[in-house]
């Protein structure tokens, strides 16, 4: 019995996934294709697979924000931060 809900929980999770990727999609006018790729980089998707912190009872719009928040985090930290090449040695 534990298996069957194993596996009814892995197919929620797969359709709410899908949930999320069309809303990052959809309210950020991107391909459903750079979505995904959002999604699936992303660093809460482990906790999302896990239910740590309760995140698969979120909204799938409040997922899809922060999912979105911290991929726009993660480009501007890397865009801001110095690159070797540009320090100059004395």
């Amino acid at each position: 019995m534990n298996d069957r809900r194993g596996e009814a929980f892995h197919a929620i999770l797969e359709a709410k996934y899908a949930r999320i990727i069309n809303q990052i999609s959809e309210v950020h006018n991107i391909s459903v294709e750079d979505a995904m790729g959002i999604f699936y980089n992303s660093p809460m998707l482990p906790f999302l697979e896990e239910g740590i912190a309760d995140l698969h009872c979120r909204s799938d719009k409040y997922l899809a924000e922060e999912i979105w928040s911290d991929y726009k985090s993660a480009q501007y930290a890397s865009t801001t931060a110095p690159s070797s090449n540009s320090v100059s040695t004395p």
